[in-house]
């Protein structure tokens, strides 16, 4: 009987994984077109951070390949996620103009998976909204970070997510009954003074904070430039951060970069961040780090 109930679910589970399964030709340009009978329910395209979550995102994203066809499963350390897009939209379009209704139907329907932290997300919110599709893709967010508050705003929860084959199953069917909603993306327009010639030249270019979607830098014929400002626009989803807040998010972020063997789960994680964040709290107290002077 316990033989009869697993081939039963495998079976379902099969039955289940066809409706988000996209097959190659329509995401490989110059592969062998198939005859698809149905088009799938919930065709995705998963974008997996694998730097994330210390190993997490490497095993999720083995699993994912495991359950669907490797090529719409991407490693965002490897490949970036607007030449992915690229790519795979103007396949399609070149299909939809040759007459296939089954590429249009996959276009019509698909969403985005991403897994990673705010900043993996932020990374996907902005790529589509940079891209101007006529009918963005939906996008779930997986919590594959430290504070994963994007994820927990939209309702994905907090928590890191499990990375054997039935946590990502599970996640699916989450995805695929999931209601869409709209949010905002707020723009920002920032001037910082340019700095001046001094002791030590050459002086570093200003660049936009880490924690800004990076929009476009204004040009200097621009209604909203000013003489010895370097103006920016930038973008956010949900939040962003400024002052001692962004400084220990960079600084928890570039330390994981350095060494990834270090933040290998989530708790942990959570106590090196508290940890930088009493380092700077420390330094701002004793030595003025971050400067409040204005001009």
């Amino acid at each position: 009987m316990q033989m009869e109930a697993s081939s039963v679910d495998s079976q379902a589970d099969s039955s289940l994984l066809k409706e988000f399964y996209i097959p190659t030709y329509v995401l490989v340009p110059e592969s062998e077109a198939v005859n698809v009978p149905d088009v799938p329910q919930c065709p995705v395209l998963v974008f997996i951070n694998s730097k994330s979550g210390g190993q997490l995102g490497g095993d999720l994203l083995v699993t994912y390949r495991s359950v669907l066809n490797d090529s719409q499963v991407f490693d965002l350390g490897v490949e970036t996620p607007d030449k992915v897009l690229r790519r795979i939209y103007m396949n399609i379009e070149r299909l939809k103009s040759g007459g296939d209704e089954f590429a249009a139907k996959i276009q019509e329907k698909l969403k985005i998976i991403v897994a990673g932290g705010d900043g993996t997300a932020g990374w996907l919110l902005g790529v589509v909204c940079d891209l101007k599709f006529p009918h963005p893709p939906p996008i779930a967010t997986v919590p594959l970070g430290t504070g994963n508050n994007l994820p927990f705003a939209f309702g994905w929860g907090k928590k890191n997510p499990g990375t054997d084959r039935q946590s990502v199953i599970s996640f699916l069917k989450e995805v695929m009954k999931a209601k869409e909603m709209k949010i905002d993306n707020w723009h920002i327009l920032m001037r910082m003074k340019t700095p001046k010639d001094g002791s030590c030249d050459p002086i570093a270019p200003l660049e936009l904070p880490h924690s800004l979607h990076a929009v476009h830098r204004v040009s200097s014929s621009d209604e909203f430039n000013m003489e010895g400002y370097t103006t920016f626009r930038g973008g956010f989803w949900n939040y962003f951060s400024l002052g001692m807040d962004a400084q220990v998010s960079y600084a928890f972020h570039s330390e994981r970069k350095l060494h990834p063997e270090k933040f290998k789960n989530q708790l942990s994680n959570q106590v090196s961040s508290c940890y930088l964040n009493d380092c700077f709290s420390s330094i701002l107290c004793f030595g003025g780090y971050l400067s409040t002077q204005s001009e």
